[in-house]
């Protein structure tokens, strides 16, 4: 068994890796919305918390009522509870990656999970 997985995304309206990669610790998703769409409803979840990284584009997120722009290159973290639905500009269409975690999980990470191999 292979040590790794590599997959390409295209650029469809949402793309999941959790199959496509045997993610067993996180799900990924890419997600493209063309200029003046959004995400069709609002959502929170029960355990994780989801971070988003814009990759193109701009556009915006209303987070429990509160909107805050987005451009490329921005990162947001919303805890599970936050309810939350995104938006492509007028005259921009969007994409953006989420990784969703278990809030809390993180128990180790960088150089504290790492182990120099010879």
């Amino acid at each position: 068994m292979k040590n790794f997985s590599k997959v390409t995304v295209g650029s469809d309206a949402r793309t999941e890796l959790h199959d496509k990669l045997g993610l067993t610790g996180a799900e990924v998703s890419v997600n493209n919305l063309p200029a003046g769409a959004s995400v069709p409803f609002v959502h929170s979840h029960k355990q994780n918390e989801e971070i988003y990284v814009i990759l193109a584009g701009k556009g915006k997120a209303v987070i429990d009522g509160e909107t805050t722009e987005l451009s490329a290159g921005d990162w947001v973290r919303i805890a599970p509870q936050g309810k939350r639905q995104f938006f492509a500009a007028d005259d921009s269409p969007i994409t953006y990656a989420c990784i969703q975690v278990k809030a809390n999980s993180l128990e180790a990470y960088t150089a504290e999970d790492a182990e120099i191999c010879q």
